[in-house]
């Protein structure tokens, strides 16, 4: 059963209530209430722990119930569980403002504009590659273009693509009643064909020189490695000299002096030690030295393999058009296709130029990502999440001098992947289930949960409400309760237990004056005015003993209490 009253003035309804929504209403009003993003915290793959924050994730920083008060193995509510865990630790930057709701839009901008710049860059990068290969290719092209007579036999081919581009723009224009093959064009193609011939020879021959002395150099560097990895060994053998000489150096000791010579022989030892660090130490250079010469030989081995690849291109196509000039005719709609496909192979180059609609669109795409991640980067967020830890941290440091704690001065980390503190002592730091003693756990999950409150209230609209509940503090001190007998568990009296609970109550109403009426702190206990009365910032709003309880009996039907 849910019901929802809005209004300036609520009325506690005498009768029973009657339903006016789900759960699920209250939830989406909760979460429009705290202005939480609609957003997932990760913007690709299955949400699971990092699907958008909600108001139900906001209460672990606002309950403390019975057994999460004093528990030295969970500080917050629902932590208890794997699931609720990993998703807290996901949500903690956005809890603490490291990630803001703007830089949680901005983080998927930049994810979607990535993903559409990716696919604009393949696609522009696919018909680059095909202008490449044509520029290449181009003079094939006005080589077969003086074959079919669209250009004089003795034409000179430009080397300068600009000329290069503008003799073939002409050529397209032309048409099939221009061409005029002839004897002198075959020739032409022919003695082209034998000059790019002597070019594969000698390319080839360069290639097998070039891959011949790589492989020499793979060689000599694999023989460093295993020489650097022998002498490694025979180092970590050697090294016990030292240990053995830190051992009888200086010493009187009569069994030392067995065996005659020892000491020189240890000093030996080191002498040879210090040989082999000096090779190990040589041994690095000379690989690096390697290296760089095996990259510089395989990038010309690749340069001369795309050069033999490029030559063998160009004689193939020479040797395919050598051939049909002599079988046909030169038909003027083969001239005809040959300049269709001219024409066609001109625009695609012209798609991608500088003012082509693509790269504009990329370059406006990579603008906007740089814009985007002045708002968000992991490393902003990783940097504001330190900082607003730091700042909880010195807040529960200056609360916790005011509890019963075993090391109150103590400074504290609070660690997000282990969802705990750490009490950071001059030689160790100890996590909280490290530390013994009910009345710590308690100190540090009041200390804690009143600083991350304090913090939240520096944040004008932070979602997490100010409201905490603290269920049965006392608990630590009176497990038994007020009633019964009292056995401390660190052998103090009553009264003293009563003193340390009541600091407690002392430290919570503090932060409460200090919130000037901005946080409110509900605390449920049997605990008497002994121990709460006369604090300020503490008061009592509700006793529920025998028929007074929090549910009305009244809105129980008969049956239904257990």
């Amino acid at each position: 059963m849910m019901l929802i009253e809005d209004d300036d003035e609520v009325v506690v309804p005498l009768d029973t209530p009657v339903k006016n929504t789900t759960s699920d209403g209250v939830k989406r009003i909760l979460d429009r209430l705290s202005a939480l993003s609609n957003l997932d915290l990760e913007p690709t793959g299955e949400p699971g722990f990092n699907s958008r924050v909600s108001f139900r994730d906001l209460t672990a920083f606002m309950f403390q119930p019975q057994y999460i008060v004093a528990n030295p193995a969970v500080l917050f509510f629902n932590a208890d569980t794997s699931e609720h865990r990993e998703k807290l630790k996901a949500i903690f930057p956005y809890v603490v403002g490291a990630l803001t709701a703007e830089m949680l839009s901005a983080k998927w901008e930049i994810d979607k504009l990535t993903r559409q710049l990716r696919r604009r860059e393949a696609e522009l990068n696919a018909m680059r590659s095909s202008v490449r290969t044509w520029q290449v290719e181009a003079q094939g092209w006005i080589r077969q273009a003086i074959e079919l007579g669209l250009v004089p036999p003795g034409t000179v081919i430009p080397d300068n693509w600009p000329d290069v581009l503008g003799m073939l723009r002409r050529i397209a224009e032309g048409s099939s009643r221009g061409a005029q093959p002839s004897i002198a064009s075959i020739e032409t193609t022919l003695a082209e064909l034998q000059r790019l011939r002597d070019a594969e020879r000698r390319s080839a021959a360069e290639l097998a020189e070039r891959r011949q002395r790589l492989n020499e150099i793979q060689r000599l560097i694999d023989s460093s490695l295993s020489y650097g990895s022998a002498m490694q060994i025979q180092r970590e053998r050697l090294d016990v000299a030292n240990w053995l000489g830190e051992l009888v150096e200086g010493s009187d000791d009569p069994i030392v002096a067995l065996g005659g010579g020892g000491r020189d022989k240890i000093e030996a030892l080191r002498e040879a030690l210090v040989g082999v660090e000096f090779q190990l130490r040589t041994q690095p250079a000379l690989s690096d030295a390697f290296d760089k010469e095996r990259l510089r030989l395989r990038e010309t081995v690749e340069e001369g393999t795309a050069l033999l690849s490029g030559i063998r291109r160009d004689m193939a196509l020479l040797e395919r058009r050598s051939q049909q000039v002599r079988a046909e005719t030169f038909r003027s709609d083969r001239i005809e296709r040959f300049l269709g496909r001219l024409e066609q192979a001109i625009l695609l180059y012209e798609r991608t130029g500088e003012d082509a609609k693509l790269p504009a669109d990329i370059d406006a795409m990579k603008t906007l990502i740089a814009d985007y991640r002045k708002i968000y980067s992991e490393g902003q967020v990783r940097q504001k999440q330190t900082a607003a830890l730091k700042i909880i941290e010195n807040y529960a440091s200056r609360i916790m001098p005011t509890l019963d704690a075993e090391w109150p001065n103590a400074p504290i980390e609070l660690s997000v992947e282990d969802l705990t503190v750490r009490v950071v002592h001059p030689d160790r730091k100890d996590y909280l289930w490290e530390i013994g003693s009910g009345a710590n756990w308690l100190a540090y999950h009041v200390a804690v949960m009143m600083a991350l409150q304090r913090y939240f209230l520096t944040d004008i609209g932070h979602p997490v409400p100010a409201l905490v509940v603290l269920d049965q503090p006392s608990q630590v001190y009176f497990p038994r309760g007020f009633e019964g007998e009292h056995v401390s568990e660190v052998g103090r009296t009553r009264d003293q237990d009563i003193l340390a609970i009541r600091s407690v109550f002392e430290a919570i109403g503090v932060e409460v004056v200090r919130a000037n009426g901005q946080l409110q702190v509900i605390i449920l206990d049997h605990a008497g005015p002994d121990v709460w009365g006369e604090i300020e910032g503490v008061t009592l709003v509700a006793e529920w003993r025998g028929d007074e309880k929090l549910v009305p009996l009244a809105w129980i039907e008969p049956g239904e209490i257990a």
